[in-house]
């Protein structure tokens, strides 16, 4: 009885700001987001506007672009005709697949006297500096043209690797410098030696463990829709669009006139990409050129991986906007183009409005009726956006309910790492290098040890997602026994999926 007077002295606080204070600010809330909703879903419709417009035209990069077979010109040239490829392979305690990396790289079919493979070995594992030391020297006595660097210091992560690698003096002979995954040389080098005007030549990323788990399966959605749609229209309407770090050939000229790698973000590749877009540079994006990638398939790695993707792109977004806003080589549209759609729509307001609204603005208004969410913002436009991103990938549109609850989970480590770029604090400049298993690991451990749960509980448990699980639950419940919007559906189903990844229990597991 003695808690009763205290019970009602919080209903009556409550009653007393409800009316004055949260009313209002829930309500500017989903303006806010509204507002945020129709500026991503104008973005997400243009975009599909335009590939459908580049498929029927049949806008292939080779119409746009002059593009010839190397080394049909003139046969008496031999291989002086091919220019000169540095291939870089930036490298960081990869036990399990520096094998398969340099040797794909060697294996290029590209004239031997043409290319110089570069491995820029930063690990801090002795065994395994000394395993890659080994595997070059192998290449080297096939006659391969491969130098072996190290450096004394991690300064810069691999944007300061990849600076140091430029500095020898054997990249003053190179013509163009290639991030290496696969062999892509022979149709894209053609693309920089026939039009002078382009800086990159980029590959699409092709997941060859894609069908290792659910959160695979969940990332191959995502990243699908980014190259299909995304880099497709960039290339097709602005010839810019966001370096992917790999899969991708730059003209080492524009690269230096661009101010060369730089470290001041976790996001060097983006970085190099507009700073030399606004020297007027154009890239170019084949989306048909496939190139094996591999995804993180530990939540704890790809965790890491989106703060990284998150924070870099809104950190550099700070950093350069005014940049990009008083340059006066590129035109007022591109301008319009980079910093609205590339950086304030597509790296801001959807990693925001996806959590802010969707976990925490409409679950709220179940608790303050008066505040209501127009059935367009809430059902019609995430619906739409939903089924743009699942056309990227046919194969999985029966997952796409799992993709959007597990999209919304993300949503939390995205919006975090945002705001964390746009205010420059805190982990803004941490660099994690995303883990993953590898087919070496994976042939040497049995399936079902792989995924056996051996795991400190500390580690299992994620508190943030727990506390969304229970807001949402708790939301879900008063929605039941008060509310007549039947948002609980909804919103018992995200919190499951936010319960979930909370205990850990998502992605691979590896046996310890």
């Amino acid at each position: 009885m003695s808690t009763l007077p205290g019970a009602w002295h919080v209903a009556a606080a409550w009653e007393q700001v409800r009316g004055p204070v949260i009313v209002p600010l829930l309500r500017a809330s989903v303006l806010l987001c509204l507002a945020m909703s129709a500026m991503l879903f104008a973005e997400k419709v243009y975009m599909a506007v335009v590939v459908l417009a580049v498929r029927l035209l049949g806008r292939r990069p080779e119409r746009q672009y002059q593009w010839e077979p190397m080394g049909d010109d003139d046969p008496e040239l031999g291989s002086a005709a091919y220019p000169m490829v540095l291939v870089q392979i930036p490298m960081y305690n990869e036990r399990e697949v520096y094998q398969l990396s340099i040797g794909a790289a060697c294996g290029l079919s590209w004239p031997s006297d043409r290319i110089v493979v570069q491995v820029l070995d930063d690990s801090t594992d002795p065994v395994i500096k000394e395993l890659v030391r080994v595997e070059c020297r192998r290449w080297a006595r096939k006659g391969v043209n491969i130098k072996y660097e190290i450096r004394d210091n991690r300064r810069g992560y691999k944007a300061g690797a990849l600076k140091e690698g430029m500095k020898h003096g054997y990249v003053k002979d190179c013509d163009l410098v290639a991030i290496f995954d696969a062999d892509f040389l022979w149709r894209a080098v053609p693309f920089l030696v026939h039009n002078p005007d382009i800086a990159l030549v980029q590959a699409r990323w092709k997941f060859v463990n894609a069908d290792e788990c659910l959160m695979t399966r969940m990332q191959e959605m995502s990243l699908d829709y980014h190259f299909k749609v995304e880099q497709e229209v960039g290339s097709s309407t602005y010839a810019f669009f966001g370096f992917n770090g790999t899969a991708g050939v730059w003209r080492i000229s524009a690269l230096n006139e661009a101010g060369g790698w730089k470290d001041r973000t976790t996001v060097e590749d983006m970085d190099l990409a507009v700073r030399a877009s606004l020297k007027g540079w154009k890239f170019v994006y084949l989306g048909d050129l496939k190139v094996k990638n591999e995804l993180p398939s530990t939540f704890k790695a790809f965790r890491y991986q989106q703060h990284r993707w998150s924070c870099g792109p809104a950190n550099l977004f700070r950093k350069m906007v005014m940049e990009i806003i008083r340059n006066k080589k590129v035109t007022l549209w591109k301008k319009i183009h980079v910093v609205y759609s590339f950086f304030l729509v597509r790296k801001v307001v959807a990693h925001i409005v996806t959590f802010v609204f969707y976990c925490l603005v409409i679950p709220a208004t179940v608790l303050v009726p008066e505040v209501e969410v127009p059935k367009w913002g809430c059902v019609y436009i995430p619906t739409i956006i939903t089924l743009l991103n699942a056309v990227g990938t046919p194969r999985s549109v029966h997952l796409v309910v799992f993709w959007v609850l597990f999209e919304n989970v993300m949503s939390l480590h995205r919006a975090k790492a945002t705001f964390i770029g746009l205010l420059e604090v805190g982990t803004v400049n941490e660099w994690v290098v995303t883990e993953k298993l590898g087919d070496t690991l994976k042939a040497k451990m049995p399936s079902k040890a792989l995924r056996k749960l051996r795991m400190r509980i500390g580690e299992r448990l994620h508190l943030w997602e727990l506390g969304v699980a229970a807001y949402l639950f708790l939301c879900g419940c008063y929605d039941i026994s008060f509310g007549n919007n039947r948002y609980f559906i909804f919103l018992f189903m995200q919190s499951i999926a936010f319960f979930i990844v909370g205990v850990g229990y998502v992605g691979t597991f590896v046996a310890q």
